[in-house]
């Protein structure tokens, strides 16, 4: 694999990551699952060993949750590529919701390439403080 293989896969993932963030403050649950892999799986950073599996459970999981509004901010996204098709993944996050204290934490992911797209095969949370 090339250098600039490597770096648009990266960029690839990088963005996977940001969107799912976008996505999740403005509530649109369909193409926040749409993100997964049809047998990816989540567990959240308030439950990062309760893993929701599949793309119809993890659309549940989001709208069983109350509505809130939020923002999250993602950071220091570091993506390794480890063939053409799979990458794993490191971020932080800080939650803000509105009348909450702001919550830090991070992600791991593996992510894989089903045809044109990357999605995640995994994402899990966890809460730093």
């Amino acid at each position: 694999m090339t250098a600039d293989e490597t770096a648009r896969i990266e960029q690839a993932c990088a963005r996977l990551i940001a969107r799912y963030a976008n996505l999740n403050d403005a509530g649109d649950w369909d193409a926040v699952a749409a993100l997964y892999a049809p047998d990816g799986r989540m567990a959240r950073p308030t439950a990062p060993d309760a893993w929701i599996v599949g793309r119809d459970a993890i659309r549940a999981a989001f709208l069983a949750r109350p509505a809130r509004i939020t923002r999250h901010l993602c950071a220091n996204i570091v993506v390794d590529v480890l063939d053409a098709d799979t990458a794993v993944a490191e971020s932080a996050v800080a939650l803000f919701v509105a009348d909450a204290p702001v919550r830090v934490g991070g992600f791991h992911d593996r992510l894989v390439r089903i045809g044109d797209h990357w999605l995640f095969a995994e994402r899990r949370g966890y809460l730093t403080f």
